[in-house]
């Protein structure tokens, strides 16, 4: 690979090549299946395709938090989807998500089934089906709305910039890394300054924000993405490290973390979930 002090960029960009790095075997400028696949489909409403990435953490927390909270409706499946091997680009997938990322669920509790995909719509969609982790207060129920999709526009930074670049990138860029690293550090920030003065995101409620946003933030705090926090001195955070660990104990929390998770310690794994009792 050329040094990136020495690279030009050509008047035209062509594939004609793998970028290296980590998942160089699944990136690919086209969208669309490679290959035909159907997906399975268990015996409950909700049918969860997914991995245990930050992303798909959201929907299985959110699952099993409104299973803690009685709502038995939202018993789910969870399929393993391994995006390692590119099982987001089989056909079946890809009718439910055709941006080919996870998580996606099918709403099989309607007629006709519903999909969903992106997962800060999956979270709010299940808010107002559940009437569940959602301020009722309108004031309150915005600022949940904002945090969240600040997640959204935020976190890309976080893992598509400061993560590749400090843990996938197959070689270190000095200017890469230091540009992303600040941007992680400043969101890390403004989560600090939010949490100061609240006990969550949207003020003294658990809601959508806060499960969207701990799989991120929490886990980059706490060390248990990128292996990071002496890097960027996460401990400066102190308002985000208490909201992290507070979240941290919760039961369901606990519980849907585990949930598609193929790595770690054997007890932490969870490869797919049909059932409450396979958590047990």
């Amino acid at each position: 690979m050329a040094d990136e002090q020495d690279y030009t960029p050509p008047k035209v960009w062509k594939w004609d090549k793998e970028s290296g790095g980590k998942f160089a075997n699944i990136n690919r400028p086209i969208a669309g299946p490679t290959h035909d696949k159907t997906l399975e489909i268990g015996k409950h409403p909700f049918q969860l395709y997914s991995l245990a990435t930050p992303n798909g953490q959201k929907v299985t927390i959110m699952l099993e938090e409104l299973l803690a909270a009685g709502h038995t409706e939202a018993e789910y499946d969870a399929w393993l989807i391994d995006i390692g091997e590119g099982d987001q680009f089989g056909s079946g997938f890809v009718e439910i998500n055709p941006n080919s990322k996870i998580p996606a669920l099918m709403d099989h509790s309607v007629s006709p089934p519903q999909r969903l995909f992106e997962s800060g719509s999956i979270l709010l969609y299940l808010a107002e089906k559940f009437d569940a982790f959602l301020p009722k207060d309108a004031s309150a129920r915005t600022e949940a709305l904002s945090w969240l999709f600040w997640q959204m526009g935020s976190a890309p930074y976080l893992g598509g910039g400061f993560g590749h670049f400090y843990s996938y990138a197959p070689v270190k860029i000095e200017y890469a890394i230091d540009r992303f690293s600040m941007e992680a550090k400043r969101q890390l920030d403004v989560l600090n300054r939010r949490l100061a003065d609240n006990e969550y995101l949207a003020g003294d409620e658990y809601s959508i924000a806060d499960m969207a946003v701990w799989p991120w933030y929490g886990g980059v705090v706490t060390g248990n993405v990128y292996d990071a926090e002496e890097f960027l001195q996460t401990h400066e955070y102190e308002h985000v490290l208490r909201w992290a660990k507070q979240i941290a104990k919760r039961e369901a929390v606990q519980r849907g973390r585990r949930v598609n998770r193929t790595w770690g310690e054997e007890d932490q794994q969870l490869r797919e979930r049909h059932s409450a009792s396979d958590l047990d």
